[in-house]
């Protein structure tokens, strides 16, 4: 089914229909696919890093190397995963997400325009 059917006769866009259009759904499921599984393994990552800030302290201050201890090794990694796991968003939405994003894009403008 082609988004040009989203476009009344008067060039105005029905944003309910785009939305329950099976392109944009795909659109939705592969965000959504990359989205969860990572949000779900940071806050685990996060949520551990705080419980064993809280109930082992003395694992956490345990020296590494100098005045390096695992708790801040742990923290800095904390930043670390956050960068990654923004660059690796950035990759897949460059890959997956704005392909087609950008082509129901343009048909509705085009479409539009048509109107």
């Amino acid at each position: 089914m082609s988004d040009q059917t989203h476009v009344d006769s008067n060039g105005e866009i029905d944003y309910i229909a785009v939305e329950q259009s099976p392109r944009f759904q795909r659109l939705k499921r592969t965000q959504r696919s990359f989205i969860f599984p990572l949000a779900v393994f940071f806050l685990l990552w996060y949520f551990a890093y705080v419980l064993l800030a809280a109930f082992a302290p003395d694992f956490m201050g345990q020296r590494v190397w100098g005045d390096i201890t695992i708790g801040l090794l742990l923290g800095l990694g904390q930043f670390v995963t956050t960068f990654g796991i923004t660059m690796a968003y950035v990759s897949f939405a460059n890959r997956k997400l704005d392909p087609l994003a950008t082509e129901i894009r343009e048909e509705l403008e085009k479409a539009q325009g048509h109107a």
